[in-house]
């Protein structure tokens, strides 16, 4: 099947035929750093990092831009209730999205731009925008200057909208604009700002307008036009719209593609602080394993809304239980020795699914499949059979990033090291155990089962002998 996505801006699912023959370019919007990630954020970051993973796994060179806006009027607003310098927060909060990414085996983007580290690339946008009759200083002598939407008829071609349906752009006075929608794409230095908040330009001191820092970033970084723009369905309007219209107004091609992922939700209802219904991915954490996390976040189509119960973990918990346990009873059937290699192998079914629009819920429900088939051949002691569903588990799991032998999710045993060392020490007991049942010593027999359980050991009995497992 070839690979298709979905996009926004013609509503339609596509083939992806990417610029260049093997590279694909992604650009997708990363933390406005104004406080602590929230779920949606990183929901948003997972769905991108599967596709990342899959134009890579499909072979192709890809080059993946994750952009950090660290100026803004929400991060100089809540800097100023901290009484904190503004750029000493932005800071903070940028580590603490990229500790929640590294828990979640995020993989780093190529190249992650902070938006103060581009300053002159936006006057050159503002500057071309101005010289092409799409931007104009603003009328009341504030320093601002403003995207004129009336110039660009293409304006609201991305959400399908009439521009006189829409509502005023909210991100400065409108007593110097021509139309109320008309946005800021530089905002003047205003009374009470910080003095570190401002950099000088041709239209005076001040500092950039969120949609500007955008598409100054990615086409320093993907150039004036690339594969694909993803980020969160909120970000639809008026961020990406506006992005779309200042790039294009400026001559660029910008985005092929236009992907965003849906929101996630608290028991059917939108997640709001002021009635207590969220949950952040740091709580996530705290009830369970980052790998429990991954797959919980990353289970439901990139595009519909992911619900969150108080039983979602538990429940994502028990699926990734079923496929350590089959890898692990698989792995020590196939190779009882403490290493080994593999070369893991996708079905056909499992990369269709894939190929058809990022498709995960029925890509994981090969997975599971295959999980069971291989559960089926151990308790039939067919070893092709468990060979085969062995590497077509591993190779999926890699595909999804969820790969339980990976030492990303290393647990208790810690390297692969400690884990070929308890091995050893656990088979020995188990050894030991096997002896004092055939001599029918059961009190014997049950006291090593018991010192393996006080330890966190699970043992199975099974036709083919003990197994065992570390305890989740």
């Amino acid at each position: 099947m070839t690979l298709r996505f979905h996009d926004s801006a013609t509503a339609a699912v596509r083939d992806f035929v990417p610029l260049q023959k093997g590279k694909a370019s992604l650009y997708y919007c990363g933390a406005t750093v104004q406080g602590e990630p929230h779920i949606g954020h990183v929901r948003s970051a997972l769905a991108f990092d599967q596709l990342t993973r899959w134009l890579q796994t499909s072979g192709y060179e890809v080059t993946v831009v994750r952009n950090v806006t660290d100026i803004d009027d929400k991060i100089l607003v809540k800097a100023a209730e901290n009484n904190e310098p503004w750029w000493a927060l932005a800071y903070r909060f940028e580590q603490a999205f990229e500790n929640a990414y590294d828990s979640l085996g995020i993989l780093k983007p190529t190249y992650e731009p902070r938006a103060t580290g581009h300053i002159p690339e936006m006057h050159a946008l503002i500057q071309t925008l101005i010289e092409r009759g799409h931007a104009y200083p603003a009328l009341d002598d504030s320093g601002d200057v403003y995207f004129d939407v009336r110039s660009w008829k293409a304006y609201g071609s991305l959400t399908h909208q009439n521009i006189d349906d829409m509502q005023a752009a909210p991100d400065a006075d409108p007593r110097g604009k021509r139309d109320p929608r008309d946005f800021a794409l530089w905002k003047g230095h205003k009374d009470g700002d910080p003095e570190t908040a401002k950099w000088e330009s041709p239209w005076g001191a001040g500092r950039p307008g969120w949609h500007l820092e955008c598409s100054a970033m990615v086409t320093k970084y993907l150039g004036t036009e690339f594969d694909i723009h993803g980020g969160g369905l909120d970000l639809r309007f008026p961020h990406h719209e506006n992005e779309m219209a200042q790039s294009q107004a400026a001559g660029h091609g910008f985005a092929n593609f236009w992907m965003h992922n849906g929101m996630v939700t608290y028991q059917g209802e939108k997640m709001s602080k002021s009635i207590g219904n969220t949950i952040n991915p740091r709580e996530m954490l705290e009830l369970a394993r980052p790998l429990v996390v991954r797959y919980y976040l990353g289970q439901a189509h990139y595009r519909s809304v992911l619900d969150y119960r108080p039983t979602s973990l538990a429940e994502a918990g028990a699926a990734v239980e079923r496929i350590e346990t089959f890898i692990e009873a698989a792995r020590k059937q196939l190779f009882p020795g403490n290493g080994f290699g593999y070369i893991g192998t996708r079905p056909e079914a499992f990369a269709a699914a894939m190929d058809d629009d990022l498709n995960v819920p029925a890509a994981l429900a090969v997975l599971h499949e295959t999980v069971r088939a291989g559960n089926t051949a151990l308790a039939a002691g067919d070893a092709d059979r468990v060979q085969e569903a062995f590497l077509a588990v591993l190779g999926m799991a890699d595909a999804l990033g969820m790969n339980p032998l990976d030492e990303k999710w290393a647990t208790a045993a810690g390297s692969p090291a400690a884990l070929g060392a308890l091995d050893v020490l656990v088979k020995a007991q188990l050894e030991a155990r096997a002896l004092a049942r055939a001599e029918k010593n059961w009190a014997e027999s049950d006291k090593i089962r018991d010192l393996l359980a006080a330890a966190g050991v699970d043992v199975a009995d099974t036709a083919a002998g003990a197994t065992w497992s570390l305890q989740k």
